[in-house]
């Protein structure tokens, strides 16, 4: 019997062009600014070595200092404008792809969920995170 995976799955359409799309997703400045779940919540620290084999580093925590997480990857897949896909530091793969579209740049979000969190926790983070992004990147110019 297989092993199988549950994939659990943000999403959001995004009015901007995918080149814009594209580059405030991998920016580190830009990534700082909207890699939040909540008004309560920001990522003070954001390094992005974004090559195969290169590393994500995310810091993430809440605005009082009361919790806070690192969150680390490594990159395994690079198609440019296309396709972002990473290995966490536990092992959990995610994989973003970019569509243009009639309504503007579709990004969706598959990833492996962890054990300890229910998983329409972590489906509502990661769709926060990218409410959020699509926030940012219609209000930048």
């Amino acid at each position: 019997m297989e092993n199988f995976k549950e994939l659990l799955k943000g999403e959001v359409v995004i009015n901007a062009s995918i080149e814009k799309v594209w580059g405030l997703w991998i920016e580190p400045d830009h990534i700082k600014n909207w890699n939040i779940i909540s008004n309560e919540w920001h990522t003070p620290v954001a390094k992005n070595d974004f090559q195969v084999g290169g590393k994500l580093y995310l810091k993430m925590e809440a605005l009082d200092k009361s919790d806070g997480f690192d969150y680390e990857c490594i990159y395994d897949k690079i198609i440019s404008h296309k396709e972002i896909s990473h290995v966490g530091a536990d092992g959990r793969k995610t994989t973003l792809t970019l569509e243009q579209t009639d309504e503007g740049v579709k990004l969706t979000e598959l990833f492996e969920p962890e054990k300890h969190t229910p998983l329409d926790v972590q489906e509502a983070f990661c769709q926060s995170i990218l409410k959020n992004f699509k926030k940012y990147a219609e209000c930048t110019v």
